[in-house]
């Protein structure tokens, strides 16, 4: 049975965060970072037959003008605001040690505020967003440590909400490859996990096609800092690019990102069915094109519950 070590599945991980930002910022797209939060965390991968649900709650304010690598004075952007609550369900079931499948449901509410011809105007919407439905292979390892992911996104979301341009809607209209993998390790009294995936739309929508989009994460845990409260300190590196949108109601000069992030948080186990996690994801590289809304921090809360 092939395991991963710890020291070989970092350096893969490291490689392509390294790649991640190393490509070319005149090739980013996409506006706010809607995909943000596209890995999660530890407690969302499989480690035992059965079902588990999950809830996640972000919450991201986009009020700081910003181009390239900086900030940029507010009156070179129209956009004001983009201020979103996501709410996500999450139901994974594994019917045996390897095989297993993984469904997200999301509902956004998000506040629009910009200026058209110089008259403020803003609007508030909440939608289901874009479901993703994923199969998860977790054979590669005795422990299920390693675990091969793939799926689609689908056009599930409200594409159609006045004001919002195509890159601010709650969905793309398309629907998406998903491809993934994470590996898991543990260390004595600390643990590690790595998750990555990458997103393709496979067809267009009124002429509009996202561009690809490749994230991933690098997360550490300490088992033994409170143990009789089961209180967990974590500290996450997560990056994000995004690939230039394409089509005739695309704006690729105008959105795109590659982003990093430092996530300190908290994991608190309830039981040894219940868990509980928070993360606040604060930028350290922040690059765009052209001018764009950014968010100073980002919020991430979870709760988790295995039958």
């Amino acid at each position: 049975m092939y395991v991963f070590s710890f020291k070989r599945s970092l350096t893969l991980f490291s490689v392509a965060l390294v790649a991640l930002f190393s490509i070319p910022s005149n090739s980013i797209a996409c506006g706010c970072g809607c995909n943000i939060f596209s890995v999660g965390n530890r407690w969302m991968m499989a480690t035992s037959p059965g079902v588990k649900f999950s809830f996640q709650y972000n919450y991201m304010d986009q009020n700081k003008n910003w181009n390239g690598t900086s900030s940029a004075p507010a009156d070179s952007n129209a956009d004001k605001e983009v201020r979103t609550n996501f709410y996500t369900l999450g139901l994974q079931y594994m019917a045996n040690r390897e095989w297993g499948v993984f469904i997200e449901a999301p509902l956004w509410t998000r506040f629009f505020s910009t200026t058209e011809d110089d008259i403020p105007a803003s609007t508030q919407h909440s939608s289901f967003g874009d479901m993703r439905v994923m199969g998860m292979y977790s054979g590669l390892s005795e422990d299920m440590s390693t675990s091969i992911l793939f799926g689609v996104k689908l056009p599930t979301g409200s594409i159609n909400q006045s004001l919002f341009d195509r890159d601010t809607q709650v969905g793309t209209g398309t629907t998406d490859l998903l491809l993934g993998a994470y590996q898991m390790g543990q260390e004595l009294s600390w643990g590690w996990y790595a998750h990555t995936q990458w997103q393709h739309a496979f067809n267009t929508k009124d002429g509009y096609r996202p561009g690809d989009s490749f994230d991933i994460n690098i997360g550490f845990h300490y088992d033994e800092f409170a143990q009789t409260i089961s209180l967990i300190p974590i500290i996450q590196i997560i990056g994000n690019y995004h690939g230039s949108d394409s089509g005739i109601n695309s704006h690729p000069d105008e959105t795109g990102y590659q982003r990093l992030f430092i996530a300190p948080g908290l994991e608190v186990k309830l039981s040894a069915n219940v868990q509980l996690a928070a993360d606040f994801r604060i930028p350290i590289i922040t690059n765009v094109t052209g001018n764009q809304l950014i968010a100073p921090t980002f919020v991430n809360a979870s709760a988790n519950i295995s039958l």
